[in-house]
Order: structure tokens, then C-alpha cells, then sequence
């Protein structure tokens, strides 16, 4: 019988002290893509309660990002130039002190690089378009570029591995590049990477050689996934597919765990009665790990979550509360945070950005205010 307190092993070696997994969330807490201080506090804060941490998407290439921020002082993290290493590093070294497991997640943020539309930059996507969601347009990737992303994110795994993270995540979801070039909806390429699974394997191929290259034995490889890309006027993808992809993926890179990104961690498709995690797990196969995502909030939750995973992440729960793992570790989940008010988000360490998306709706239409009361269905995107 598995428990929240269990200790986890993964097939390359690496040991967690618990089953709970900060999954990686916007903290709008760069300096131009630079680790900042306000950076650092928020993880100095947190980094004595989950077994696995995720810092946020860092974007790999000059045009990868920024996405889902205000300005220079409270940009998305960046990894695609040195320049970034020792603030990373920092980053790693803080995260890590309590023996904890620190995991970077990568990306590329495709047509969301909207900061860079903001400043008059080229926005670049697997088809050029006109996106009715986007106030921008966005150009095609030639497929020279195409293979130079590829490159960047291998180049980002190594700076990942030099920084002393345990472990990287590859951010396949969330509708950023790899799930763009692998959406029906938005590639449209007629080249070898409109073959929608190309692109996202091409990735997984060239981190994973960077890791065995690289890496310690025991580091930590995984891939972050959104199960089906179902909207009201398109379909990009469904489970059908998404577990086809992983099968692919898993066949030929050994990872650690797969990552199912869930509006609710028990969330089922239209035409199953299974959760998306019981489609996924036999697809991963059986040394690799699960990981969840999704609507958990409490105790119950997570121990009900656990009964579909491996792992169970709880994503605003851990900003709200820093010490939410532990505090469930240690049974005393009826003294959860749940509910902010402005001496609680200086106490949790809150970056001066997450205040702002708690505190004041912005002009942008997807950033609505978040309830104090905890309304996630008015919620920012913060759970990237």
C-alpha cells in the first residue's frame, strides 16, 4: 500500500523523501530571464517540504520566451546562454539544501512568447498564423531554425547538469512548442516536422544523449505532457494520440517519469471511464514513474490522488502554503493555508510578481484576478 510518506526511488538511482512533487509554476520572478532574489526566497521557503521540486519553464532559445509576464523585472526564468548559470546555480544550491531533489523544467514557448510580440519581436510557431486567442501574429519556423531549437534545448540540458540540478524536465505541454508542433491544429508544416510526434522526439532524443553524456548516473530525466488539446471549434490532439506519443517516447529515451498536466487529478476523457493517469500508466511502463496534476488542495486529495500515481503534485496549494508537504507528511493536514491575506503572502515568500496576480486584475484578458478565497475557476495560469 503506498503512502504520501513513502520514500521513491527512481530506475536511474535518485531517491525522494516523499511522494509530493512541486511541479513547475510561473513565480514571474525574472530579471530579464536572471535568477532573482525574490527568486531565490520563494524556494529558500519551500525547500524543506516536497520530495521533488520543478523550477518553472526556463526558455532555451533567444525566442523562446518570455511568456505570461508584465515586464523586464518580472520575466519568465531563461537558460539559453550562460550568462543565466551562476543565478541557476544559486538557484540549484537553494533548493537543494535540505536534501530535497531540484528538477529544472525546459521549454520554448512557441506562439505564447508574447512579451516578445509586446516589445515588436518575431514570435515564431511550426505555421505561420493569425491566432483569433493571440493580439499578435506568428511566423513559421524554417527548417533550419527547427533544428536549431533542437540543438538549444540540448544545449540548455547541459547548463541544467553544469548549474547542479538533480534532474530536468521537458516541457511538452500547456500548449508550448512541443505541443504545438505535435497539435493537428497548429502544424501545418508539410516538411518532415509536420510528422506531428518528430519534433517532440527529436527533443527527448537530444537531451537525453546530453544527460548520459554528462550527467550523473542518478540524475533525473522527465517529460511533461497534456493528456488531450480538446477546444470548443478544433481538436489538436486526444489521449489516443497523446498515449501513442509517450509509448514512442519511452521506447526510445529512458526516462524517469512521465508528467500528465490535469485540470483535476482524476479527470477522465469523453469516451473512457478511466482517468487519464490509468490510461497513461501501462503506456510508461513499469519502472518509470507517474507523476499527477491537478485540483489538489488538501490532504483527501492528495491521498486520493495517490491511489491513480506514483507521485502526487499540488501545484497553488504549495504557493499558497509552503510548507503544504510537509505539514501532510507529518498528518497535520487540517493546518493547511488556505487562505491569503497580504501578511501571508510576505510570509510565504511570495514574489512581488504572484502578489501581483493575486492582488489586481491586469489589462491582459487570460491574467483574471485570483480569488483570496481560493476560486481556482477564475484562476491565472500559473500551473505551467
Amino acid at each position: 500500500m503506498k503512502h504520501l510518506s513513502d520514500e521513491v526511488t527512481f530506475k536511474h538511482g535518485a531517491t525522494i523523501s516523499n511522494r509530493i512533487v512541486q511541479p513547475p509554476m510561473l513565480t514571474s520572478s525574472g530579471n530579464k530571464g536572471m535568477v532573482s532574489e525574490d527568486t531565490l526566497e520563494y524556494w529558500q521557503a519551500r525547500n524543506n517540504s516536497a520530495g521533488l521540486m520543478i523550477v518553472e519553464y526556463n526558455y532555451v532559445s533567444p525566442a523562446g520566451g518570455p511568456a505570461s509576464t508584465w515586464a523586464d523585472n518580472r520575466t519568465q526564468l531563461a537558460i539559453y546562454d550562460d550568462k543565466f548559470l551562476p543565478g541557476l546555480s544559486k538557484l540549484a544550491q537553494t533548493m537543494k539544501k535540505n536534501g530535497n531533489k531540484a528538477l529544472i523544467q525546459i521549454a520554448h514557448t512557441g506562439r505564447e512568447a508574447n512579451y516578445r510580440a509586446h516589445l515588436g519581436l518575431p514570435v515564431y510557431a511550426p505555421t505561420s498564423a493569425n491566432y483569433s486567442f493571440l493580439p499578435y501574429g506568428v511566423q513559421a519556423f524554417t527548417e533550419e531554425e527547427v533544428e536549431q531549437v533542437v540543438k538549444d534545448f540540448g544545449t540548455a540540458a547541459k547548463r541544467a547538469i553544469d548549474a547542479g540540478f538533480d534532474g530536468i524536465e521537458i516541457h511538452g505541454a500547456n500548449h508550448y512548442l512541443l505541443q504545438q508542433f505535435f497539435s493537428r491544429f497548429s502544424n501545418k508544416r508539410k516538411d518532415k516536422w509536420g510528422e506531428y510526434s518528430a519534433f517532440p522526439l527529436a527533443v527527448a532524443k537530444e537531451v537525453a544523449n546530453v544527460v548520459k553524456k554528462y550527467a550523473p548516473k542518478d540524475f533525473i530525466l522527465g517529460y511533461r505532457i497534456s493528456p488531450e488539446e480538446i477546444n470548443p471549434d478544433n481538436v489538436g490532439y486526444t489521449w489516443h494520440e497523446s498515449t501513442e506519443l509517450i509509448n514512442k517516447l519511452t521506447n526510445q529515451v529512458d526516462f524517469d517519469y512521465i508528467h500528465l498536466s490535469l485540470p483535476k487529478y482524476n479527470a477522465k476523457p469523453n469516451d473512457s471511464d478511466k482517468t487519464f493517469a490509468e490510461l497513461f500508466k501501462p503506456v510508461i511502463g513499469k519502472d518509470t514513474k507517474l507523476i499527477i496534476v491537478g485540483d489538489v488542495m488538501s490532504q483527501e486529495a492528495a491521498e486520493d490522488a495517490l491511489d491513480y500515481t506514483d507521485l502526487v503534485a499540488a501545484g497553488r496549494a504549495q504557493i499558497i502554503d509552503a510548507n503544504f508537504a510537509r505539514k501532510i507528511i507529518n498528518g497535520h493536514g487540517d493546518q493547511l493555508i488556505t487562505e491569503m491575506t497580504d501578511e501571508e503572502e510576505k510570509s510565504q515568500k511570495l514574489t512581488p510578481g504572484l502578489r501581483e496576480v493575486f492582488n489586481k486584475e491586469t489589462k491582459r484578458p487570460e491574467f483574471v484576478k485570483m480569488s483570496r478565497k481560493l476560486d481556482y475557476s477564475k484562476a491565472i495560469k500559473i500551473d505551467d
